[in-house]
């Protein structure tokens, strides 16, 4: 059984992702925490908190893991609808579940797992698999437990605010267009940017499960309509969304279903590159930590921007696999902590594209919470101003196909055919295999994990030669395989 994903469980809700799987993980969830609260010193309290977000099936699904929880003896703690974001603050000294299948479409749901605000990492994961696949049973009667209603919202917007006011300058009328996209965002980053002090105007800011505006992944084609309505708000605008201007939007904000993804629009309505974005807060956290040794945690797609604006401000990247920023964390810390360094190392930030750590804050991934910081360091340098420094190569990501039982000798044949094609390229085969050359350019192949797919991502000025060399050794690979 293989229950989890790259960020928790997630399908279709008719043939996978079911109530009667939402009871068993539920059940699980309390089995383990409850023998591990009775076993181990100091363990956290066994209390869950349950939250869903919008969509028509969240309801049952998540009455489904309250009663598999409340059965398991865990105390059961009803937070309705939040974004995954605030139900990951939710779970801070306690565990929370998130009933959420994030930018996935309608029909999808799926459950994501919190402990101490903080992804349960791959052992947590395997746990709850094997009792799911081994079957759960119900704690003696007296012990079951009565699900009780939390509020959390309100604490959590309140906390979103106080942090970025520690960042940029007050918002002040600012004025910004915010793409709800129908899903949780629309309860949480208005909000926190109104009280910030910007003037917010939304799209598709009603929580619906059908996603009737868009597509829930925000993309530049789902975010057609915030892009044209940004460019001709500002049509004419010398100095659009400042304080005093009749009109227009500084920039836009784009969210997923769950809110912790963010896409920013410029001021002439076009997306601004997700590794920018990054590269931008990257060189912001690096540069203002007090840490000797400043890390940022990103993932082995991410341009080597990121790695120029983080060395630039005397700090150091360190990358980890797809969906796990948390383990990144983690290990950046242990490493530190065994060396007897953890007072001169700190993860300074987390993030892959479109999706940010903002570890002072906590342990999780948060869009609204890099719509509040972004927008405050907008409002004190100007997106233009934030961008100049961030070198903008061209891009490329491309599928090549490849049969699922043909990825594997595909990639061991890549990782000698590769170097050796590039030989001026320093290599690391740790996340498929990327090459970095003297120029800042870089490639990355990995094979996927959900698709018939070899990936390949490639940022040069030479992007079409770079891609075209690399495209061919992987359909030599296999095909030769």
């Amino acid at each position: 059984m293989n229950l989890f994903g790259t960020a928790g469980i997630r399908g279709d809700v008719d043939t996978y992702v079911t109530p009667e799987l939402a009871l068993a993980v539920g059940g699980a969830v309390a089995e383990t925490i409850v023998e591990g609260a009775v076993a181990t010193e100091g363990a956290l309290d066994p209390e869950i908190v349950v939250a869903r977000d919008g969509r028509v099936t969240g309801p049952a699904l998540a009455d489904a893991i309250a009663a598999g929880a409340a059965a398991g003896g865990a105390r059961v703690r009803r937070a309705g609808m939040l974004p995954t974001p605030a139900l990951a603050f939710a779970s801070r000294g306690r565990y929370g579940i998130a009933v959420t299948a994030s930018h996935n479409p309608p029909h999808d749901n799926g459950i994501k797992l919190f402990r101490d605000g903080v992804e349960f990492d791959r052992d947590a994961e395997a746990a709850v698999e094997t009792r799911v696949a081994e079957g759960t049973g119900s704690a003696d009667w007296n012990r079951w437990t009565e699900p009780e209603s939390v509020a959390v919202l309100e604490e959590y917007r309140e906390a979103v605010a106080a942090y970025a006011r520690g960042f940029g300058a007050p918002l002040d009328g600012l004025r910004i267009a915010v793409d709800c996209g129908n899903g949780m965002a629309a309860l949480a980053t208005p909000a926190v940017l109104g009280d910030l002090g910007a003037e917010v105007v939304t799209l598709n800011g009603n929580v619906d499960g059908h996603f009737p505006g868009r597509g829930s992944k925000p993309t530049p084609e789902t975010l057609s309509d915030l892009r044209a309505f940004v460019a001709d708000a500002n049509e004419g605008i010398e100095n659009p969304g400042r304080p005093g201007t009749d009109a227009g939007f500084a920039f836009g904000i784009g969210h997923d279903g769950d809110a912790d993804r963010i896409v920013i629009v410029d001021a002439d309505g076009e997306i601004v590159h997700e590794d920018t974005v990054l590269a931008i807060l990257a060189e912001r956290y690096t540069r203002t930590s007090e840490a000797a040794d400043p890390v940022v945690v990103t993932t082995p797609n991410a341009s080597g921007r990121i790695d120029e604006r983080v060395r630039e401000a005397g700090g150091r990247v360190e990358r980890v696999r797809l969906g796990a920023l948390h383990e990144g964390i983690a290990a950046v810390r242990e490493a530190a902590s065994e060396r007897e360094e953890s007072g001169d190392v700190a993860v300074a930030f987390a993030a892959e594209p479109w999706k940010h750590t903002h570890t002072r804050f906590g342990g999780w991934i948060d869009g609204g919470c890099s719509a509040a910081v972004f927008a405050r360091l907008v409002a004190a340098e100007g997106l233009d101003a934030l961008r100049a420094p961030v070198t903008e190569r061209p891009y490329r990501k491309e599928n090549v196909d490849c049969p699922d039982e043909r990825k594997e000798p595909a990639m061991d044949r890549l990782a000698t055919a590769l170097p050796e094609a590039f030989p001026s390229a320093d290599v690391s085969t740790e996340h498929g295999v990327r090459l970095e050359f003297p120029d800042a350019s870089w490639v990355l192949v990995r094979p996927s994990g959900t698709e018939p797919y070899i990936r390949l991502y490639a940022e040069s000025d030479d992007v079409d030669d770079l891609v075209a060399e690399t495209r061919s050794a992987i359909e030599t690979a296999v095909t030769s395989v």
